[in-house]
């Protein structure tokens, strides 16, 4: 993981403007929508792979207990600033790794975002042994929100962000398929992409119960420029696709083609 770990310290900064523009703030709403609809209303919650905190900052001004735990020292440092300055407290800020999970007791958490970890992980005897730590360490009841880069929702954004990839058309052929592994050369980092079929299957053959999937970008996956425009020239309609998305993120009719995959599941 030390590519992963090298990309995110020196991203560190970019990571929590990320998900301030126009396109980026549906995942942001879409994924806070989730969690308020599923999650237990109070409790303690761990948020594996937490970057500079977003979300967990948002979760603390909810009242939950939260730990931040994330391979980069410099995400941490960023999330416990913004924390601190926000008036807030955390529990604790862990540097580790997702894969070093077996070292929390069984049964601690209600609630548990695995948001990241899963991208970056080639090899699915560890991404299933994430898994399986993240089961153990919710309590009995508790809920988790599992996310993964979607190789069909990819397509979608593929126009915009990477076209010269497809110089090949049987390029396509593999993101239909799923289970791609890029190397830190060939994408922003060391990448996982895969499709919601084998995501679930992965899931559930960690022992979790899944209660519900969606889309993280809504039907407005892949596009970023559009929504871009429309913020900067028509903001209140903006304002309304933004809200629409986020609403509509479980239709099942949109849920398989966005780039970012959220699978909510139970234990």
């Amino acid at each position: 993981m030390d590519a992963v770990k090298e990309y995110y310290d020196s991203q560190a900064e970019k990571e929590w403007i990320r998900l301030n523009n126009p396109y980026t703030k549906i995942e942001f709403d879409s994924t806070n929508y989730l969690i308020d609809k599923y999650f237990p209303k109070d409790g303690e919650i761990l948020d594996i792979g937490a970057g500079p905190g977003r979300y967990s900052l948002e979760m603390l001004k909810k009242g939950y207990k939260v730990s931040l735990l994330d391979i980069s020292i410099n995400e941490l440092k960023i999330a416990e600033n913004k924390i601190t300055e926000s008036g807030l407290k955390a529990e604790n800020y862990f540097c580790k790794s997702a894969i070093q999970l077996n070292e929390f007791p069984e049964n601690k958490y209600d609630g548990v975002l695995l948001m990241g970890p899963l991208y970056h992980i080639h090899e699915e005897e560890i991404r299933t042994k994430v898994l399986k730590d993240t089961y153990r360490i919710l309590k009995k009841g508790g809920t988790a929100l599992i996310s993964y880069i979607n190789s069909w929702g990819a397509l979608r954004a593929a126009p915009h962000e990477f076209p010269d990839v497809f110089n090949d058309i049987k390029h396509f052929q593999g993101y239909f398929q799923g289970n791609l592994k890029f190397s830190a050369e060939e994408s922003f980092t060391k990448t996982f992409f895969t499709t919601p079929l084998h995501a679930l299957q992965e899931v559930e053959g960690a022992g979790f119960e899944v209660i519900s999937y969606a889309a993280a970008e809504g039907f407005l996956s892949g596009l970023m420029p559009q929504m871009q425009e429309l913020s900067l020239n028509q903001p209140e309609i903006y304002k309304n696709f933004v809200r629409a998305a986020v609403e509509s993120c479980e239709f099942p009719q949109y849920r398989d083609s966005s780039e970012h995959l959220h699978i909510i599941v139970k234990k």
